[in-house]
């Protein structure tokens, strides 16, 4: 599957979205979407290659319903987000592949209340309009509803990262010791490659582990002195944070 930034460098061109739009409804052939778009056939062939080079489109010759030689239909072949969130103290690049597999898969991910969806689909292969419809309608209405909750937990994420800037301008004062923070915090669950960011910022992976030792010292304060009991040891560490365990 292609990445994020080859995914943003190759859906910047109008055009190339322009097609996608037309592929997704069902497979087309260069003259089609030339004609649809008023762009040139061999412009049209070009954005196609693009697409077919990345794996966003495969095709296949079929034979012309008027006789003619066989024509290239192009169809779209991936399935996949992007989403991107940008603003003060937010910076937020995700490249996310959709699932797939059966209705029962779907089903442990889909939110409360749209199971039954998944009833009224069935196992048939084909849907009348009008049933699809109504069923897209309910779906549209709960896209929205996801999106609306997304926006409002990225801007309480937002708003934490802006409340504990000044936090760590006051405790760090060096600019690498401010970027080992921020890289903490980018994902607070997992455990930081330490020798990935060394080699971000080109300093010395020893560097990079004294300055950890101290960051790991700092959070101990703050939490010891934010909680009214604190009690650490080697059978807890399964609840602990990453960055209290050694």
């Amino acid at each position: 599957m292609v990445g994020f930034d080859d995914a943003l460098n190759i859906l910047e061109n109008p055009t190339r979205r322009d097609i996608l739009r037309h592929l997704v409804k069902e497979p087309h052939y260069p003259l089609q979407l030339s004609e649809l778009l008023e762009v040139s056939q061999q412009a049209v062939v070009k954005h196609l290659r693009v697409l077919e080079e990345a794996g966003f489109v495969d095709s296949e010759s079929k034979k012309s319903d008027k006789g003619g030689p066989p024509r290239k239909v192009y169809r779209v072949n991936q399935s996949f987000s992007i989403r991107l969130d940008l603003g003060p103290d937010l910076f937020r690049a995700e490249h996310r592949k959709m699932p797939k597999g059966s209705s029962a898969n779907i089903a442990r991910s889909l939110p409360e209340g749209l199971g039954s969806l998944l009833g009224r689909i069935g196992p048939r292969r084909s849907l009348q309009m009008a049933d699809a419809m109504d069923i897209l309608s309910d779906l549209d209405a709960a896209l929205e509803k996801v999106d609306k909750q997304r926006d409002a937990i990225i801007s309480l994420h937002q708003q934490v990262m802006n409340k504990v800037s000044s936090s760590v301008e006051e405790n760090f004062d060096s600019y690498e010791e401010r970027q080992l923070a921020h890289a903490m915090m980018r994902n607070p669950r997992r455990p930081l490659d330490l020798d990935a960011f060394s080699n971000g910022l080109r300093i010395q992976s020893v560097h990079a582990e004294k300055m950890m030792e101290t960051l790991r010292e700092q959070l101990m304060r703050d939490l010891s002195s934010t909680s009214e009991s604190f009690i650490a040891g080697e059978d807890a560490h399964g609840n602990l944070p990453w960055w209290m365990v050694k």
